[in-house]
């Protein structure tokens, strides 16, 4: 269970090579250990992560997670679950890619939107039924304010994740009655892994940032939350643009 202040004794991270996702799992670690679930495919760089939270005070599990292969998911979460209920799953996986490529080459276009949302609901239906079962938990869902309003720039990119923000909020409106919450966060530009060899963004974050203000949020039970706060302003403003302005905009 989550302690008073908002600590976990067992954490899942979905995507758990994720800079982001184990920079949250350090964050709670900090404050005092847990068991982590590491939900994976079997790489190097899952046997590296593992290290990384055994290091830092974690009981780490692995279990073998495929984003694309959505009928192993089910199973998948029977794993992760297996050792006792999970307090914190952190939804963390997904693909960028190039953004002018992804809309011309058909394969990862496709790959794209199954990765980033089809499969997003995969896990998120498969884990919306553990957490009705346990009758607690969280969820810490990573969107991103590319969602908000789509652009043209990254257009492939931006429909998944408006997909995937709005499950993930409404998943959390349907598991209240349950016991369980959903924390959406919105993040601009992260610097990690993925976002290597792209340019510096505006409000450009680290992954520690971000994890800060997912951490918090998740602790104090909201719903949804920017990171950093400043997109807030920044997207109620560019909601609002008439589309013939909008894509004018350098962005």
């Amino acid at each position: 269970m989550i302690d008073a202040v908002g600590n976990p004794q067992s954490l899942l991270l979905l995507g758990g090579t994720s800079d982001i996702a184990l920079a949250i799992a350090g964050k709670y670690l900090a404050e005092r250990p847990a068991r982590v679930v590491l939900a994976a495919r079997a790489t190097e760089r899952r046997k590296l992560a593992a290290e990384q939270l055994r290091a830092a005070g974690a009981e780490v599990s692995e279990v073998d997670f495929d984003a694309k292969d959505m009928a192993s998911h089910p199973g998948m979460l029977d794993r992760a679950f297996a050792d006792g209920d999970i307090d914190v799953t952190v939804v963390a996986f997904g693909l960028l890619g190039d953004a002018e490529e992804m809309w011309q080459d058909h394969a990862k276009a496709v790959e794209l939107a199954t990765v980033n949302y089809t499969a997003a609901v995969s896990v998120g239906v498969a884990l919306a039924d553990k957490l009705k079962k346990q009758g607690h938990g969280q969820i810490i869902a990573l969107s991103s304010v590319a969602g908000e309003r789509v652009r043209r720039s990254n257009f492939m990119y931006g429909s998944t994740k408006a997909g995937f923000d709005g499950f993930f909020l409404c998943l959390g409106e349907a598991l209240a009655p349950h016991g369980a919450s959903v924390t959406v966060v919105r993040p601009g530009q992260v610097r990690t892994k993925m976002t290597e060899g792209i340019g510096k963004a505006p409000l450009e974050q680290t992954a520690d940032q971000v994890a800060e203000i997912a951490v918090d949020a998740a602790r104090k039970g909201k719903d949804l939350v920017w990171a950093p706060a400043q997109f807030r302003l920044v997207m109620a403003v560019l909601r609002h643009i008439p589309r013939p302005i909008f894509r004018k905009l350098p962005i």
